[in-house]
């Protein structure tokens, strides 16, 4: 039985992947800890230099040196003094063979999949012997651990550590930037249209009563302000349809409100059927605002 199942080297200050174990093992908790490690490698400086993430058969061992994190996935019978063993003969192998400029000039994932072979030959001299070759390595390694002792991660810390690095702590505030929504539908092209048609009613009303209102010594300034109000509440209405925000629904909400505040107050200028077309309008905008959902989309950094 492989005690160390698969190795994974990265740069620690942005998660980027150098190189990794040629995969042929496909049980179901490797699977799991293969996506962990994804994780683990985007918040690797919230982390210590060297940790453990005990799973129910498979824990993941890391060591992070010179901004590169060599990290496994082995067996729960491989003792820990064995498993960093291992990391730390990867670490001297690569740094014997990739200088760290190489690693901070490297811009696409994978820059050294050529150490596979590598990574190969560590893992198979440890699988049949289950340890390093020198015991000298393996004293070093013991007592480095007696005295700086590895820390136990558990998943919560890599879950709220890798929302930190990303800028968010729940997923569902990730930068609209990088998320996509569902194509625009056609209730939803509906709204728009609705949307401008109210914004230009608003704009022109706005804009008529500004010469009313200088004419008339200034009587009647709110009015103005509501109906402008009103357009560009319209107007971020589009908007937060068509691309996504933080803090969607508290956007949605408030921009609901502020348009039947201000029709409340034009309500003398307006009639009751006006009235109820914007206020219908902008609640029909907001129901499909709140239902348009994100795309799925998937990890571009795979393992």
């Amino acid at each position: 039985m492989s005690l160390i199942l698969f190795a994974f080297l990265v740069r620690v200050r942005d998660g980027l992947p150098l190189s990794a174990s040629t995969d042929f093992e496909h049980n179901r908790e490797l699977q799991e800890r293969k996506q962990q490690l994804r994780t683990i490698s985007k918040s690797l400086v919230h982390f210590p230099d060297c940790g453990i993430i005990k799973g129910h058969q498979l824990n993941i061992y890391f060591v992070s040196s010179e901004d590169v994190s060599y990290m496994s996935v082995c067996h729960c019978s491989l003792p820990v003094v064995k498993a960093f063993c291992f990391l730390e003969d990867l670490r001297w192998e690569f740094t014997a063979c990739i200088s760290s400029s190489d690693v901070a000039l490297a811009a696409r994932p994978y820059p050294f999949l050529e150490f596979d072979s590598t990574i190969q030959k560590l893992k198979q001299q440890y699988n049949r012997s289950g340890g390093p070759a020198l015991e000298v390595t393996f004293a070093e390694v013991e007592e480095n651990l007696r005295i700086h002792p590895p820390k136990e991660i558990s998943l919560d810390d890599v879950e709220f550590n890798n929302g930190l690095a990303n800028g968010h702590t729940e997923h569902s505030t990730a930068s609209g930037h990088n998320q996509r929504l569902k194509p625009v539908s056609a209730p939803g092209i509906l709204s728009l249209v609705l949307n401008i048609l109210c914004a230009s009613l608003n704009v022109i009303r706005g804009a008529h009563l500004i010469e009313n209102t200088f004419q008339d010594d200034n009587e009647g300034i709110w009015n103005v302000v509501a109906f402008l109000l009103a357009f560009l509440c319209c107007a971020l209405q589009c908007h937060i349809y068509l691309f996504h925000s933080p803090l969607k629904k508290l956007k949605s909400f408030a921009l609901l409100s502020v348009i039947i505040l201000c029709n409340l107050y034009l309500l003398g200028m307006r009639n009751m059927w006006q009235l109820i077309f914007h206020v219908s309008v902008a609640s029909f905008s907001t129901l499909l605002t709140l239902t348009r959902k994100l795309q799925d989309r998937t990890d571009d950094c795979g393992v």
